[in-house]
């Protein structure tokens, strides 16, 4: 499916996205991704789902600049992406904090790899602690505090460099299900307070409708664009939106169609 691509208004385009991994595979190559087309406004919040191996993780790896594509190419604001760089910041499921560094040291490695100084570095990451809501919490080390918080140390160290576009890939995967709904209601509020655009991976078809303005649904190996649906259940969103009659025809409808793609 080739998703409608508005070139006057797009922070991020991918166009024709094909990548390849070299390996000990039959044919000596496996097709992670194929010809996947779509964009994202500014302050967007896109929601990628699908079959586990359908390259979700690989999408976001292209985007960031992490991998090349074998063929198709990633522009944000225009302009291809060939490396990774500040405008993006990746958020991955595991925290992975510097145990010997504490939270607001953790928040500031970003900006002082980039070349900021300590002193500078130091007050943008309070400022990154008082959006995510860890006051308080300041000179604790990674041992001392929940997974929770500590995803939110990750998301708060990524958006300290001020990126324009934020990969999160599965970032709550890894928490219990309590958790797991503050964090998606935490996202919504900093999101509002930010408006970065957002690509998101998961596997909880729940989660991506409630945090959505729009969710991708992949095909099975080699992954491309199935079904892009718009979510229209207006904002500011809290919790309760999920027993809403329309939540669950969107779930439902996303639901059946990744279904169909892991049958097959």
């Amino acid at each position: 499916m080739r998703v409608p691509i508005d070139n006057a208004q797009d922070k991020l385009r991918v166009e024709r996205l094909t990548h390849e991994f070299t390996g000990p595979f039959p044919a000596g190559q496996l097709r992670a991704l194929q010809h996947v087309d779509f964009s994202a406004r500014p302050g967007e919040f896109i929601a990628l789902v699908g079959p586990s191996g359908c390259g979700k993780s690989t999408l976001l790896n292209l985007v960031d600049g992490l991998l090349r594509p074998a063929s198709g190419r990633v522009l944000v604001d225009g302009r291809e992406v060939t490396a990774p760089g500040p405008d993006r910041a990746m958020v991955f499921q595991a925290a992975s904090l510097f145990p010997w560094r504490t939270v607001v040291r953790n928040i500031a490695y970003g900006l002082e790899i980039q070349g900021a100084g300590r002193e500078r570095a130091g007050r943008r990451a309070l400022e990154m602690i008082e959006l995510v809501g860890l006051r308080g919490f300041e000179h604790y080390y990674p041992y001392s505090i929940s997974g929770g918080m500590a995803q939110r140390v990750n998301l708060a160290r990524a958006l300290a460099v001020d990126p324009d576009i934020l990969l999160m890939d599965e970032p709550f995967a890894a928490l219990d299900a309590y958790t797991r709904e503050s964090m998606q209601a935490e996202l919504l509020r900093i999101w509002d307070a930010t408006r970065k655009t957002i690509l998101f991976v998961t596997h909880q078809i729940e989660e991506a409708v409630f945090l959505a303005d729009r969710v991708l649904v992949l095909t099975a190996r080699p992954g491309t664009i199935k079904l892009s649906v718009n979510i229209e259940l207006g904002r500011p969103r809290d919790l309760t939106v999920k027993r809403a009659p329309e939540f669950i025809r969107y779930e439902e409808t996303i639901w059946q169609s990744v279904r169909a793609e892991v049958h097959a």
